[in-house]
């Protein structure tokens, strides 16, 4: 009969967690910290190949993230050498 309960309950939580928006509670707890750098960023257009985004693609996919953040990657990390 536990065992019963339990899965029912647990069936129970899954439906609601499923449902139900939980961002105002989310907020209202204040148990999220929203953490951004403290020095501001800003935006810029460059024109580059496409042979070079495609590149950076293909080196970006292999790290599971989005080619412009790995174009930043590379400028912070080697900016300092020119």
């Amino acid at each position: 009969m536990k065992q019963a309960t339990r899965r029912r309950n647990k069936d129970t939580q899954l439906k609601e967690f499923e449902t139900r928006d939980l961002g105002h509670d989310i907020a209202r707890s204040k148990a999220a910290v929203v953490v951004r750098p403290k020095t501001r960023q800003m935006p810029t257009s460059i024109f580059l190949d496409p042979a070079i985004i495609e590149k950076l693609k293909s080196k970006a996919e292999k790290r599971g993230i989005g080619y412009q953040t790995m174009l930043k990657i590379i400028v912070h990390e080697h900016v300092d050498e020119y």
